[in-house]
């Protein structure tokens, strides 16, 4: 219990972060148009970001929704790695979307039973 809710408050200040990033970050919007993203997507990212770290966050009192926010995490992170993979990027650039992937499946398996209760 004690290490999902940890997990749950890391991953939805990061994603908190993450997502008002694509907002704000000139890096972001180059980094969006370098792997041939236009504006739309990234804007698309940045709320779905926003909205996984809300529900993950919100997920510490109401159980469902962390299991929610937490797929949302993953879904995100394939989409990293497969972007990544799609420019033919170093593998270094790919661990912190890995990283960030296993940590939400951690947090899915964690909160799983949630999710029917």
């Amino acid at each position: 219990m004690v290490l999902q809710v940890i997990l749950q408050i890391i991953l939805g200040l990061g994603f908190l972060m993450f997502g008002y990033q694509k907002f704000t970050s000139e890096d972001m919007k180059e980094g969006f148009k370098y792997f041939g993203y236009g504006d739309g997507m990234r804007i698309f990212t940045g709320i779905f970001e926003v909205v996984a770290a809300v529900a993950i966050l919100i997920g510490i009192w109401a159980k469902p929704l962390a299991t929610i926010g937490s797929l949302m995490i993953v879904a995100t992170m394939i989409g990293a790695l497969f972007t990544h993979l799609k420019v033919k990027d170093e593998v270094k650039n790919m661990a912190m979307p890995f990283v960030l992937l296993l940590l939400g499946l951690v947090s899915t398996v964690l909160t799983w039973s949630h999710l029917f209760s």
